[in-house]
């Protein structure tokens, strides 16, 4: 198995940031992560294919059970452990758990897997596609649920306002667009890929920046951390084998359930770091409520490869 080199380039930046946090609060930083995030949107538009979306829509059952998993299954997961927290450190790393576990699920690497398992590509690409589109109105208002006004000032005006036009209006945009610029945004996926992680990373080092400018880890015990870890293995573990149960209860083919156990229990970092930009502003905590994406993110591309490997050695 090899490394994910996006996973050592987040480490990276959060090292950097913790020996150079003082960049993280220049103007120029912020205003090159705005205009990256609506860059972004605007190339996911463009790569988005009406046609495909279309055919998508045939196995309803298939994406019922994704995007119930995504939205519903998650959050009401993370949502059984509230009551057993203790203090306010605890209600910080739990709202960043549920962050997580309001997220979309991730588009290119939902694809590349279930493409290298030899699942069910179309219904892939539409529900990692749709997942985007779908958080974009339901992940705020899961957060509204539960941020108090002194961990962000959360007005759902302003906040949709902004998901309005920085992501919304781009994706719009590209998908008018997408008929003259598809041809090209898919040539050159690799940059535009490139690019986007560019912007995350840029992302993560603004909001680690200001934790640690702020001294935020200083609260965080090992302990936390180590629950951290555990709970986003746990969390993962315990959705991938529900998604594994329905899937044989409502009697998938091996393809489609291959497509809902990949695609329902990713999440975006993308969406992770953009969202958490627009939910929670400049706030201080913002390097804590990144922790646990950033942790899912990278053992899920760990499990899901292997997992993979192992689906493909099937005969089709």
């Amino acid at each position: 198995m090899k490394i994910d080199k996006f996973v050592l380039f987040i480490i990276g930046v959060i090292i950097f940031s913790y020996f150079f946090p003082q960049w993280g609060s220049k103007e120029i930083i912020n205003t090159i992560s705005s205009v990256g995030i609506s860059l972004i949107f605007f190339f996911y538009g463009l790569k988005l294919s009406p046609s495909k979306l279309k055919a998508g829509l045939k196995n309803w059952k298939l994406h019922i059970v994704v995007q119930a998993s995504t939205f519903i299954l998650f959050p009401l997961l993370v949502l059984l452990v509230r009551p057993f927290l203790q203090n306010q450190e605890q209600e910080t790393i739990w709202l960043a758990f549920f962050f997580l576990a309001a997220l979309p699920s991730t588009v290119s690497s939902s694809v590349v897997m279930v493409s290298i398992a030899k699942g069910n590509m179309p219904a892939a690409i539409f529900n990692a596609s749709i997942s985007g589109i779908i958080g974009i109105l339901l992940t705020p208002l899961w957060m509204g649920l539960f941020v108090t006004n002194d961990q962000a000032s959360f007005n759902f005006i302003d906040i949709y306002t902004k998901l309005i036009v920085q992501i919304i209006v781009p994706v719009v945009i590209g998908l008018v667009l997408q008929r003259y610029l598809g041809t090209f945004a898919q040539k050159h996926s690799s940059k535009i890929t490139l690019f986007d992680k560019s912007i995350i990373l840029l992302i993560i080092y603004k909001s680690f920046a200001s934790s640690f400018t702020d001294h935020i880890f200083s609260t965080v015990s090992v302990l936390d951390l180590v629950f951290l870890l555990v709970g986003v293995l746990v969390l993962f573990t315990i959705t991938y084998f529900s998604i594994g149960f329905i899937a044989k209860k409502l009697k998938f083919t091996i393809e489609d359930q291959i497509t809902a156990q990949f695609c329902g229990t990713k999440k975006s970092l993308v969406h992770g770091t953009v969202f958490s930009k627009i939910i929670f502003g400049n706030m201080a905590t913002i390097g804590i409520v990144l922790l646990p994406i950033m942790l899912f993110h990278a053992t899920q591309i760990l499990i899901i490869s292997v997992i993979a490997s192992k689906f493909a050695q099937r005969k089709v």
